[in-house]
């Protein structure tokens, strides 16, 4: 869960950089787009990140089953938070589904019609004007804010549980980690809300 959680960060640093260029240059995002493509590597990359996710399902679901059967059949009558457990590693499954189901909606909306298109032989989207396209819609923008949302959540614990899991993490250090988590989870996430918020309110037609 930690190795594929960690190749997860690494692939939205690099992918929120890159859709971050089409607010500066529609000239620079066309070439970075153009240069990736349907080219050998973006496509060995597609297949590193397509196994990763469905290892980090696939465990994410065995470890809540396994957590639920050691539980047993008998209930707590009362259940106490404590203060410093947060909201989000409470519902790290039902972030991980909001996140999964965002992340088919953006492959619906932009790598089918982009890579997976030039693989099969089909004329491949523009970058910038699927951008501008997808994000002058009121509904799918929404959505894709609200799948922002979920993805901080679920970043802002899963990143220093990551280190925890790696054996980086002691009492001493447990609340920086977290509050570095929560750094970072912004950081990673704000370059593509900023994205949707420039061509959806702000230069909507900016191509």
């Amino acid at each position: 869960m930690a190795i594929s959680g960690a190749g997860f960060v690494l692939f939205l640093l690099f992918h929120g950089t890159m859709n971050f260029v089409s607010i500066i240059s529609s000239e620079a995002y066309e070439g970075i787009c153009n240069f990736l493509g349907a080219n050998w590597y973006a496509v060995a990359a597609t297949l590193i990140l397509a196994f990763l996710a469905a290892f980090h399902v696939f465990f994410a679901l065995v470890l809540s089953v396994g957590n639920f059967i050691a539980r047993g059949r008998v209930r707590y009558t009362m259940m106490k938070k404590p203060k410093e457990v947060s909201w989000a590693s409470r519902n790290m499954l039902v972030l991980g589904i909001l996140v999964l189901s965002g992340l088919l909606l953006h492959l619906f909306g932009f790598w089918y019609k982009m890579q997976f298109a030039e693989l099969i032989g089909r004329q491949a989207a523009n970058g910038m004007e699927l951008i501008v396209s997808m994000f002058s819609n009121n509904v799918y923008s929404i959505l894709y804010l609200l799948w922002l949302t979920a993805l901080w959540f679920h970043l802002s614990h899963g990143l220093w549980s990551m280190l925890q899991s790696l054996g980086w993490n002691s009492e001493r250090w447990k609340r920086r980690w977290q509050i570095i988590g929560l750094v970072i989870a912004t950081l990673l996430v704000l370059p593509f809300a900023c994205v949707v918020v420039n061509f959806w309110l702000i230069n909507p037609i900016n191509i």
